[in-house]
């Protein structure tokens, strides 16, 4: 039978998963006082905070990660890992707002996996993969005895055939515990091989020309790991763990990332849109409301894109080249859109967000959405590091 998510021996501490369990290293980049509170709450215990390199500590990356290798080796001679053999984890996270998001951790194949834009694999990225950003998280994970991961994978199940098959009032219970820092509460339950073979096989009917799994957190970290797999060509280092989880849950949120050009006219930037978007034919359009201090106007334009913020990212990229002196920022929610815009020289733009129905057919037409397309929940509701594998 084909398989589609594989099993692993999981390693999870043997006591005190409050202290272990620490959220995706990429949040929080920006905030000394958060990764302060997880340091004193932390002390000397094990913690995956001593196995993973946050990234507000990337000024440190080369004494970092010499202590994260030799942590790793001494955790694992000291005996501060269970085995938990050939399984997978069904997972529920209690968010803080009581939304529960359920799922699924086990191996993904890596050489079934592409993080270029446009390539067709069983496991494609969602958004574009900034090749810069790999190298760094190859120097920490190429000589890693073990890895933890944050990855969050979409299945794309209206049906719920697939993680709602699970009922954990079956499944030995792993952990259950209250996240630190605001994190919500979660609970894992181990994953025998007969539910194994039952998840592959509403995997396989899932698929849909030959794409099953978008990645919808963590693809530089599921990037790195193929890069890596690359350079050892390793059994062990051909897999890497994700959480798979149904898009269709109602705790999935999609909240559009909108853009603010920093020292930019506005007269000129829609003069520039309607110039490059001219020669373009098409009855739909994408519609935009772009913002300064004088006020907003609405622009259509012919769709180069399947979804509006890739037609306008394409412009503004290219926009960006021919005017170094403009910035770009991200912007979340349309009030911080507006408090930008009221400064001189600061262009917003509002459009209609992302659904979850259209990541699928848009990673399908477009290859990969632009960067920075949407949020997914707030920073606490990001995966949380508890689960590791060994990769050497």
């Amino acid at each position: 039978m084909k398989k589609y998510l594989y099993p692993a021996n999981i390693l999870i501490p043997k006591t005190d998963f409050e202290k272990w369990a620490v959220i995706a290293c990429d949040q929080y980049t920006s905030d000394k006082k958060y990764w302060a509170q997880v340091e004193e709450k932390v002390g000397d215990s094990p913690s995956t905070l001593r196995l993973t390199l946050p990234e507000i500590y990337l000024g440190e990356t080369d004494e970092r990660i010499v202590k994260i290798n030799s942590s790793m080796h001494k955790y694992l001679d000291e005996g501060v890992f269970e085995t938990v053999t050939d399984s997978m984890v069904y997972i529920e996270r209690e968010l803080v707002g009581g939304a529960v998001r359920k799922g699924i951790l086990g191996a993904i194949d890596l050489t079934e996996y592409e993080y270029e834009a446009g390539k067709k694999a069983l496991t494609r990225a969602t958004e574009q993969t900034v090749a810069e950003r790999i190298p760094p998280r190859v120097k920490i994970r190429k000589d890693a005895p073990l890895e933890f991961p944050h990855v969050l994978v979409f299945i794309d199940d209206p049906e719920d055939t697939v993680i709602g098959s699970v009922n954990k009032e079956y499944l030995k219970k792993l952990y259950d515990f209250e996240l630190m820092q605001n994190g919500g509460h979660i609970e894992g339950y181990k994953v025998e091989t007969d539910l194994q073979d039952k998840i592959n096989d509403a995997l396989a009917g899932l698929v849909k020309d030959g794409f099953l799994f978008a990645v919808g957190d963590g693809n530089h970290s599921l990037a790195t790991a193929k890069e890596c797999y690359k350079l050892n060509g390793t059994e062990s280092s051909r897999y890497a763990l994700v959480e798979i989880v149904n898009i269709h849950n109602p705790a999935i949120e999609f909240e559009p990332i909108y853009r603010v050009l920093l020292g930019a006219d506005k007269k000129d930037v829609i003069a520039y849109l309607k110039k490059r978007n001219a020669d373009k034919v098409g009855e739909a359009l994408h519609t935009f409301d772009i913002s300064d201090k004088n006020g907003t106007e609405k622009l259509s334009l012919v769709p180069t894109s399947k979804l509006p913020v890739g037609t306008l990212q394409a412009y503004l990229d290219d926009y960006l080249k021919e005017n170094p002196n403009v910035a770009i920022d991200y912007i979340h929610g349309t009030e911080e859109v507006e408090r930008l815009c009221r400064d001189e020289n600061a262009v917003g733009f509002i459009f209609d967000g992302m659904e979850k129905s259209e990541l699928f057919s848009a990673v399908d037409q477009d290859g990969s959405l632009p960067r920075k397309t949407f949020s997914m929940g707030h920073a606490d509701d990001k995966r949380f590091y508890i689960e590791g594998r060994r990769i050497k």
